[in-house]
């Protein structure tokens, strides 16, 4: 059987000098697939289609983060009437200084668009191949398939065809996607609805949390830092409405959050009798797998026992 071709690391091409590595320095890697994540009403859409203006117009993200590449947008925005995504976009423009009816944002009018389904995979890779956008915008996931989210091996060919889509054409790809009830304490990609193949998926990801009356926005990237907790607000000066980094003073540092496997010993503890898997799950608001990962660790660490009643800490 012929082997698999091989090249030593430093015979590997370099990079070009003048090669982009952002479409908008440190917020989305060039031609990047990703999620743009967070629980409902936590401005998400907003925060894609401010993407959506500053690729558009050449002008700073969030009046904060410079554009790299410009060039035409394409955006397909599933939950919200044309008029709707019309006035965002013009509140947008307002606040980032750019003529609106000069506006390099091209928006996808069918009522549906079903990327598990073939024919409609084929219009927008035509579509695509088309316009050339420099950036694809899809709000949100949820309305664009009729897949289960939880099952890897139904979300995995979807992800493939946008992938796909991307690499052919060279164009990022934004997701906008809902993040689980109840996820505030995880991290923002496993706070992700559905399958985990969501999260290993993205380039850049953009994560939206809120606090309280505030709004933060974490940024993640699969070869750049990221940054955490950036404080945002959803700005309103007529005609502008439109997401703001808000510059903060130092904050004292907050105390670290327990792991995962530290939550579980903590509810075990403060039990009084034993408790089943369900129970610690349903406590934590942690996935079962997870649970079942930590209790068999805990179990053969020593720290827990299992009897018919369920688990109990070992005192």
């Amino acid at each position: 059987m012929k082997g698999l071709p091989t090249t030593r690391a430093a015979q590997l091409a370099s990079p070009q000098q003048d090669e982009q590595t952002w479409l908008i320095e440190g917020l989305w890697s060039a031609q990047a697939v990703g999620i743009i994540g967070g629980e409902p009403k936590c401005g998400k859409s907003f925060l894609a289609l401010d993407l959506a203006v500053s690729v558009a117009s050449g002008t700073p993200c969030l009046r904060r983060f410079p554009t790299r590449q410009c060039g035409a947008v394409l955006l397909f925005a599933a939950e919200d009437a044309l008029h709707i995504v019309r006035g965002r976009l013009e509140g947008i423009a307002a606040a980032a200084g750019v003529d609106f009816s000069t506006l390099d944002v091209h928006v996808i009018t069918v009522p549906i668009l079903r990327l598990d389904h073939l024919e409609h995979q084929q219009a927008l890779h035509a579509t695509v191949a088309g316009l050339k956008p420099k950036l694809l915008v899809l709000d949100p996931l949820v309305r664009l398939h009729a897949i289960d989210e939880n099952v890897a091996a139904e979300v995995a060919p979807l992800l493939g065809y946008l992938r796909s889509l991307q690499r052919h054409h060279r164009t990022a790809v934004a997701l906008v996607h809902h993040a689980r009830k109840g996820a505030a304490h995880e991290r923002g990609g496993q706070a992700l609805r559905g399958s985990s193949e969501l999260h290993a998926w993205g380039d850049s990801n953009l994560y939206l949390r809120r606090t309280g009356s505030h709004l933060h926005l974490s940024i993640e990237h699969r070869a750049a830092a990221g940054a955490d907790r950036l404080q945002l607000a959803l700005k309103a000066n007529a005609p502008a409405l439109a997401l703001e980094v808000i510059d903060q003073q130092p904050a004292a540092p907050q105390p670290a959050q327990p792991s995962a496997r530290q939550r579980i010993e903590q509810i075990l503890a403060q039990a009084k009798t034993p408790l089943s898997q369900r129970q610690l799950r349903d406590t934590a608001r942690m996935r079962a797998s997870h649970v079942t990962e930590i209790l068999a660790q805990l179990i053969a660490a020593g720290c827990v026992t299992r009897s018919p009643d369920g688990y109990r800490i070992n005192r």
